[in-house]
């Protein structure tokens, strides 16, 4: 079972203290009730990872970690239990020699964002729908105090935990397997993140105002997620499928998503990034081998989904909470 005590120690005296009423029967329920059918066998790949002390790390530039001390079998191991937690999503890794070529080249993402933030030094920050984690390590890279993400796909609790174990057992960084709709009202991060999430939620300002309610007074909203061309008016509702995606509920023109913003009372909205999703940015590999964008592109239209709709376009806004 994963041991979140570490956790609960590092906030205890921190703001976020509070959330000590709820948070650890809520996940001592999850580890009793909630479990997916896999999971013992995708937390197997973690147990069986070295506890290794790298010789050399980097999370400015990526997530990479090295070490002399390590034998080619050892490193062989490695990319053999960090197999088992296929398929891979978010990153890329690399770490012992094995370079794990994620679905998303997320490190492009990360170098949108960055330039138009407040810098992360010294931050208490949340990452909602963070996946691996990937961009938690960035984040620690950047000189945050604490990045705590949150996602409730169990599978990436595994990865980020594995990673984990590979850099040493940093404790800068944390995954907790909730949803945004199960956070209280913490007020107590100083940047929240929300990249690829607000499309997927039926009520998209129920989402704004979960994460306003996350951030201190004055603090940051750095929000990526699917746009249209448009005016502040337009927005796309799919049918069943966008890009083969399920649970694609409302699709914003980057002009609406400002509108939405300040009916949910952020101010200084500013709309930094914009633009297409490609197929060097999302695609298959080795480390995920199930279809990706390629497939979802109407083949003899690359400006289309296979649905018809606009092909996937993203936007990064960044915002503050009064």
């Amino acid at each position: 079972m994963i041991d979140f005590g570490d956790f609960y120690r590092l906030i205890a005296k921190s703001p976020l203290s509070h959330w000590l009423d709820t948070l650890p029967p809520q996940l001592s329920a999850w580890q009793k009730n909630s479990l997916h059918g896999k999971f013992k066998q995708w937390f197997n790949a973690v147990e069986f990872m070295p506890d290794v002390m790298p010789d050399t790390l980097d999370l400015l530039n990526g997530v990479t970690a090295d070490s002399t001390e390590l034998s080619e079998g050892q490193k062989r191991g490695i990319e053999t239990h960090l197999r088992h937690l296929m398929p891979w999503r978010k990153g890329p890794f690399d770490l012992y020699g094995t370079h794990i070529n994620t679905e998303w080249r997320s490190d492009w993402k990360w170098d949108r964002v960055l330039p138009h933030i407040s810098p992360l030094a010294g931050r208490t920050i949340l990452d909602v729908g963070c996946g691996s984690g990937y961009h938690l390590w960035r984040m620690v890279g950047a000189g945050a105090h604490l990045a705590v993400g949150i996602d409730p796909m169990q599978l990436f609790l595994c990865q980020f935990e594995a990673v984990r174990k590979l850099l040493g057992g940093d404790q800068r960084a944390h995954v907790l397997p909730l949803g945004i709709e199960q956070l209280p009202e913490l007020q107590a991060f100083d940047t929240v993140f929300s990249m690829g999430v607000l499309y997927h939620r039926r009520s998209p300002l129920d989402h704004l105002y979960q994460l306003k309610n996350q951030l201190v007074s004055e603090g940051e909203l750095v929000l990526e997620t699917l746009v249209v061309d448009g005016d502040a008016q337009q927005v796309l509702v799919p049918g069943d499928r966008y890009a083969q995606m399920r649970n694609v509920y409302f699709i914003p023109s980057a002009a609406a998503l400002v509108n939405w913003l300040e009916k949910c009372g952020f101010v200084d909205i500013r709309i930094v990034d914009v633009c297409l999703t490609t197929t060097e940015e999302q695609r298959r590999t080795d480390w995920m081998i199930s279809e990706s964008l390629a497939e979802f592109l109407d083949p003899t239209d690359n400006s289309k989904t296979i649905e018809g709709y606009p092909a996937p376009m993203r936007a990064i806004i960044v915002a503050k909470k009064p």
